[in-house]
């Protein structure tokens, strides 16, 4: 009831600031003749329903508001994306006043200094961007846009343009953020459950720091870019095992890791197709004694796009090398008859199985990973219409994934989407635990205004 009252007040305090403005600014346009507006407002309001699942016959349904409100006056900035969302989760009530962007700064010819919390997107390629590892991500957050599971970090965030196509921006973020993971919903056994996320201590020495250098050139696209911090793609150790019930009773913990990343990217057009590519170099600290700890690693995509009788096609190759790669080996019962040894292999056998989960996670099964997507998009009926189709296919661990999305555009501000998600893999794969949930249709209708 509070989040909706404070929201409620949120509101009716912008409206009442801005019939002053409006207000205000009548009166200065008398004088001045200055027509323009500083102050925009925004947003939607929409109904959404994600089920058909093994698990859940509605996996996800809510309704949701968003206030977006931006100023422009002089070189003061600001932008606001403030959302309101009631339904059920997962079978559980959800209820959120989310500050989905809010931030304010300084913009001008030269240099913007923005403070507050950011979605930042870095890199050229679709979907799929190794040198991005600022934002983190709601995976279990279900919508029809996939954009809806990307989460703002609190930062300060400089960009100075030497010339219009030349811009280095620098970014600081003083206190981690994970991204949302709900593996405590996986059937991975009665004995096994999931502590709270091991957030590392909010100090300045745990922010991260990232710089990117971008050029917007005419024949092509390209940057370099550094990140230092803990990734918010995070990976999971043993907190305890309990042996007092004779059973081993495991819980596990979401625990960040600290790395640094070298990126850069690219994007040429080459007569009806545009060429992109992206590679990181991921360099990590104790990957074999720490489980949730990646080998260093060099992540790289390679894309075409382009369009073919009014069909938008991209089409993408996703791989990962880990050169320091060890395959892990199978514990074994030394001695069947001696109790010492069964509780030894029992934890070996405990830790193996974490190693593997968390390796699963990295795409770090093998020393290369290989994997594709394609997806296709079409409008017609006078833009009234879109079709997608997206198809991936991890050719190391034979995971597939499967999602196609109509949307209709009834008038200027509603718009109608039916769609779904379907993923399928080995057992034990990551898609192989998320298919029973994350499996299924949606449907939503949204107005804008």
């Amino acid at each position: 009831m509070k989040t909706l009252l404070l929201f409620f007040c949120f509101i009716s305090c912008y409206y009442t600031a801005s019939a002053q403005g409006l207000f205000q600014s009548a009166l200065d346009s008398t004088s001045t003749s200055e027509q323009s507006t500083p102050v925009s407002l925004n947003g939607y309001a929409r109904g959404s329903v994600f089920g058909g699942g093994d698990t859940y016959n509605l996996a996800s349904t809510f309704a949701e508001l968003s206030l977006q409100a931006q100023l422009k006056k002089g070189h003061a900035y600001f932008m606001s994306d403030i959302r309101l969302r009631k339904g059920v989760l997962f079978g559980g009530d959800d209820q959120q006043l989310q500050l989905k962007e809010l931030y304010t700064g300084y913009r001008g010819d030269k240099l913007d200094v923005l403070l507050g919390n950011q979605i930042i997107n870095w890199g050229r390629t679709d979907g799929f961007n190794p040198t991005n590892n600022i934002t983190p991500n709601d995976y279990f957050f279900l919508s029809a846009n996939p954009d809806d599971q990307k989460e703002s970090n609190f930062m300060l965030r400089f960009k100075y343009r030497f010339v219009p196509s030349i811009e280095l921006e620098v970014i600081g973020i003083p206190f981690y953020r994970a991204s949302n993971y709900r593996y405590d919903l996986f059937a991975l056994g009665e004995n096994v459950s999931f502590a709270n996320t091991a957030l590392p201590a909010k100090e300045l020495k745990n922010g991260s720091l990232a710089a990117r250098l971008n050029f917007e050139l005419p024949s092509i696209g390209f940057s370099v870019s550094y990140f230092r911090g803990y990734d918010p793609y995070h990976g999971f150790d043993v907190q305890n095992i309990d042996w007092s019930t004779g059973t081993p009773q495991i819980t596990n913990i979401a625990t960040p890791y600290l790395k640094n990343t070298l990126g850069a990217d690219l994007a040429i057009p080459v007569q009806n197709w545009i060429v992109r590519a992206e590679l990181a170099y991921n360099r990590t600290e104790n990957p074999t004694d720490k489980m949730y700890i990646p080998y260093s690693d060099l992540a790289y995509v390679a894309g075409l796009e382009s369009n073919w009788n009014g069909f938008t096609v991209i089409g993408q190759y996703i791989g990962k090398y880990s050169p320091d790669f060890m395959a892990l080996t199978s514990p074994t019962l030394t001695d069947p008859t001696n109790p010492l040894a069964q509780m030894q292999y029992a934890n070996d056998l405990i830790n193996y199985e974490n190693r593997l989960f968390n390796r699963r996670i990295f795409y770090q099964q093998e020393k290369m990973n290989h994997a594709a997507v394609l997806s296709v998009s079409k409008s017609f009926g006078y833009d009234a219409w879109n079709t997608e189709l997206a198809v991936y296919h991890n050719f190391t661990s034979d995971e597939w994934l499967v999602r196609p999305k109509i949307c209709w555009k009834i008038n200027d501000s509603l718009t109608a989407s039916l769609g779904g998600s379907y993923m399928a893999g080995p057992v034990s794969s990551l898609f192989d635990y998320s298919a029973p949930i994350m499996n299924g249709g949606f449907l939503e209708l949204k107005a804008s205004f």
